[in-house]
């Protein structure tokens, strides 16, 4: 499929984009107006631009089908301060609940039935709920158009943070397991950041790998291995020596493989590297 936006209506630019530009992380924002009146609402046009200072950066867009505004973007050219929380999995639909399109003065709070608590810094109230909160002051509120669908940026500088000591691990850092947070993806879909959608990828940062083009050329144009396996298997300082083929011989498996030929061997390298087992998928390879 090719397209040209300027040949495409706005909702379809829109379904089209907020399917593809997925997961997005969810800020559940709390604002404030100048007659004390609250509201909360969450947006998924956003994420963290800095960390000195730490800056947030969120858009409640204008409205695609009649070009309104949402009360979240009004309240904050009254009161530049916004408390933004994250959404876990456990208040996802009280948060989901809190978009709806609720009178002026209606407070979202009431609605959704979660806890509202003084914050430390600024005015609105922060969730409860929520195992995160990150007090923010508004540096910027930036239009990108006026036209229906056109962003607003809130670029927000974090002045307090409120963690929750349940979602940390033993170092104190944050546990993506017991954080449980939930993404947005296209139309009505959702994503669960739990189980098997965690895994870890070692930063090249602290050692430079050798990258794909210097791997051997059997290895390179292999029908097994996959671009994840030679990313892993370039993210190394240098190729490994090849152990001993009397190694080699006692291990039945990786004889068992040599024995079979290249497609056995490039299939267990393949089998570790789905496990995270550079050294014994680099071994495998090696194998004379």
């Amino acid at each position: 499929m090719e397209l040209d936006p300027v040949q495409l209506t706005t909702q379809q630019k829109q379904a089209l984009l907020q399917g593809v530009i997925a997961p997005r992380p969810i800020a559940l924002a709390s604002t404030i107006d100048k007659d004390g009146q609250v509201n909360l609402s969450p947006f998924s046009f956003f994420n963290m631009f800095g960390t000195n200072p730490p800056i947030l950066i969120f858009s409640p867009s204008r409205r695609v089908r009649d070009n309104t505004t949402k009360h979240t973007y009004e309240n904050i050219l009254e009161v530049p301060e916004v408390v933004i929380h994250v959404v876990t999995y456990s208040l996802v639909q009280q948060a989901s609940l809190s978009s709806t399109e609720y009178e002026k003065g209606v407070n979202e709070f009431v609605k959704t039935g979660l806890t509202a608590a003084p914050a430390v810094k600024v005015k609105p109230p922060r969730v409860v709920e929520s195992p995160a909160a990150l007090e923010c002051k508004v540096l910027q509120v930036i239009p990108t158009g006026t036209e229906g669908g056109s962003g607003n940026l809130i670029v927000c500088e974090v002045i307090y943070i409120h963690v929750n000591d349940t979602v940390l691990d033993q170092h104190g850092k944050i546990d993506p397991f017991k954080l449980d947070a939930v993404a947005r993806l296209g139309g009505d879909w959702y994503c669960r950041v739990q189980g098997d959608a965690i895994f870890s990828v070692p930063k090249p940062l602290e050692k430079k790998g050798i990258g794909v083009d210097q791997l051997p050329e059997s290895i390179r144009r292999s029908h097994i291995l996959t671009g994840n396996d030679l990313g892993m298997l370039a993210n190394v300082e240098k190729i490994p020596a090849a152990l001993d083929h009397a190694v080699y011989q006692s291990n039945e498996t990786w004889y068992k493989a040599k024995q079979q030929g290249e497609v056995a061997i490039h299939t267990l390298a393949h089998q570790y590297l789905e496990q995270g087992l550079i050294n014994e998928a680099w071994q495998v390879l090696l194998i004379k």
